[in-house]
């Protein structure tokens, strides 16, 4: 049976159990449905794929489904850990979830994919962690990863769909994935997909993303009550440095600062709402990075730096907004007076190629360059519409 009919008749199921049900307007996350998916894991040995964002209310998923004698044999961690933030790059070491006492691996490290000895005896793999809707944010890579290892190992996939809080809007350079294709960006999508990680799923199996074009048998627990209008507020911050959504809907823009030479505010308590360095002129406002949580060793730890102050960028309307903004990096550049300094070879790992750096020195306007987006991004739109399952 193909995937795509596998999909079809979950979304089915779930329409006709609504129309049976009282109506209401309640947002559910796919954790939430479990009237759905526990019939799909009864007398199965499961692993989880999960975070602190597993939660169910203020109860972790991997406690809840403990409690209702599910057979949960291993954990699998993302970047940050499983149930404690860790820093953003900081290798993930494995070892007994302190709670429970499931054995947690780790897939941030030396290990980004599941191994066969690690799946052995599964029946079924749960994945449930929030994403924000960027090609650079790594659950996204991880979930992929894991539909790999499912797919190579004959193990089914039980994905527990959450909302994209950047779910309203398409936006980006498309990744150029003959030359630049890494954990922040392994397929030809543009920076902001538009997606929930269950559609996603659907896209990576049909288009035949994963390893030598296999599919992952793959069950979508889809969310209830949400369209890609909604405008999600996440009940918890997704990783260290994503501390509100003021930060969540400015990450597409203002992470590529960290491909320059600016801090994007890590070790400040605005991380990603700010861009600033010592050497950017001074027009008022300026912050001083130093050792935190969520980043043991800023850039520019301990130095003055000067920059765009964004922290009031909900209050003002400058975000939310259906298109990431470039001026603010164009800006940056244009005012940094050593120019020759100002990019690092992460800017372009982030856009997915060398041309949007290319299109900034040769002073290309945000206007210009968002044009020479256009044809990549309606073709993305036409494929991803084949793919959403939320209207």
């Amino acid at each position: 049976m193909k995937i795509l009919t596998l999909l079809t008749i979950v979304t089915a199921l779930t329409s006709m159990q609504c129309s049976t049900e009282k109506s209401s307007d309640t947002l559910k996350v796919g954790a939430e449905r479990m009237e759905v998916y526990l019939p799909l894991i009864e007398g199965k040995t499961v692993a989880l794929a999960g975070n602190h964002t597993s939660v169910l209310g203020k109860t972790h998923l991997v406690d809840t489904l403990l409690a209702m004698d599910v057979n949960i044999r291993v954990i699998f961690a993302p970047e940050h850990g499983f149930r404690d933030l860790a820093d953003a790059g900081a290798v993930i070491t494995s070892g007994a979830d302190p709670v429970t006492g499931i054995n947690v691996l780790s897939l941030y490290g030396d290990k980004k994919k599941p191994a066969p000895e690690d799946l052995e005896g599964i029946d079924v793999v749960i994945f449930d962690i929030q994403d924000v809707g960027t090609r650079f944010y790594t659950y996204l890579t991880t979930m992929c990863y894991v539909m790999e290892a499912c797919a190579e190992n004959g193990i089914k996939l039980i994905i527990l769909d959450r909302p994209n809080p950047n779910g309203f809007y398409v936006d980006g350079p498309i990744l150029d994935t003959a030359n630049y294709s890494s954990f922040v960006g392994i397929h030809p999508i543009p920076v902001v997909h538009g997606m929930t990680l269950g559609e996603y799923s659907w896209m990576v199996n049909e288009e035949g993303w994963l390893a030598g074009g296999i599919q992952c048998e793959v069950t979508v627990i889809k969310c209830d009550n949400y369209t890609h209008e909604t405008m999600y507020e996440l009940p918890l911050m997704p990783s260290p440095n994503l501390p509100n959504m003021n930060s969540v809907y400015l990450y597409p823009s203002v992470c590529f600062s960290e491909g320059t030479v600016l801090s994007c505010g890590r070790g400040t308590e605005f991380p990603f709402q700010v861009m600033g360095a010592p050497k950017m002129p001074d027009t008022g406002f300026s912050f001083t990075p130093k050792p935190s949580f969520g980043s043991a060793n800023p850039k520019h730890n301990g130095e003055v730096c000067y920059g765009i102050d964004l922290r009031n960028a909900m209050q003002d309307g400058l975000v939310p907004s259906p298109g990431m903004n470039l001026q603010w990096i164009i800006d940056a550049y244009n005012a940094y007076p050593e120019k020759d300094k100002f990019f690092n070879g992460y800017f372009d790992t982030l856009a997915g190629s060398s041309t949007l750096r290319e299109q900034i020195i040769q002073g290309m306007s945000a206007e210009q360059i968002r044009e020479s987006w256009k044809a990549g991004l309606e073709e993305f739109k036409q494929k991803r519409g084949k793919y959403l399952l939320y209207n």
